[in-house]
């Protein structure tokens, strides 16, 4: 679970009682959908013919850009997620991430969660590389848009122990 017992409202939209404008929520939707992305060769590599997981990040930008309606693009999501379960591994961990990814137009704090999964997956894939999570880590960070940037940090900051600790710096 990557969502924390007593949401941060910081995390939380302004017409939903948080701080959070909804042009910095596109933002992590679009940030999480990168992290998703660039991972998702390890899921097309084991099913190369489910676009479940595909579709997911597609509806993330989708939601972004107002394209998409959020429940469609939570339900993408969860097929993601579905595609996930009977895979192991790096693909496994791909799959979720864009499912997290998807789901992010729901509760922005989901952000981490593909951020997280992605960085699990790169590991994952590359188990003789011990930097390989850190180098994962610090390309999602080299790709935070100037504005959302300050948040996402310290939002890592506060949720690296519920997310599996992937986030430390050294």
């Amino acid at each position: 679970m990557i969502l924390p017992e007593v949401r941060d409202p910081t995390m939380v939209t302004i017409r939903r009682g948080g701080t959070m404008t909804d042009a910095d929520h596109r933002l992590l939707a679009l940030w999480a959908a990168d992290c998703a992305e660039h991972v998702l060769h390890l899921f097309e590599r084991e099913a190369p013919e489910d676009t479940r997981v595909r579709d997911a990040v597609t509806a993330a930008r989708a939601w972004a850009d107002g394209t998409v309606k959020m429940m469609r693009a939570r339900a993408s999501g969860g097929h993601a997620m579905g595609a996930a379960r009977p895979l192991r591994s790096a693909a496994r961990f791909a799959a979720y991430s864009a499912g997290q990814a998807a789901c992010v137009g729901h509760v922005a704090e989901h952000d981490l969660g593909a951020a997280a999964y992605a960085i699990k997956a790169v590991r994952s894939a590359n188990p003789e590389d011990p930097g390989a999570g850190q180098a994962e880590r610090d390309w999602q960070r080299d790709q935070l848009p100037r504005q959302i940037r300050q948040l996402v940090l310290a939002d890592q900051k506060r949720r690296n122990s519920i997310c599996w600790f992937l986030f430390d710096t050294d």
